[in-house]
């Protein structure tokens, strides 16, 4: 098929370094490119993963700003 295509400035300067760079056609390019955008386009947008926080049941009188201390209390002083 035929057709006239006006490019922006940026989009035909991308597309010629891309036909330097490869050594395909200028045509070939444009086909390449489109087909992937607009084959991208068409996929479904995932769902983002979230994970919910839970509280760790740490227990009493335990922070989490020694974790030296912290894990001498959980696991005992064989830990290292």
């Amino acid at each position: 098929m035929r057709t006239t295509l006006s490019l922006d400035d940026d989009v035909a300067s991308l597309l010629n370094k891309e036909v330097r760079r490869s050594g395909v056609s200028f045509k070939q390019a444009v086909n390449q490119f489109l087909r992937l955008g607009l084959m991208a386009s068409g996929q479904r947008k995932r769902k983002p993963f979230r994970v919910a926080p839970r509280p760790l049941g740490l227990p009493p009188g335990l922070s989490y700003d020694n974790v030296e201390e912290l894990l001498e209390a959980l696991e005992g002083a064989a830990h290292k």
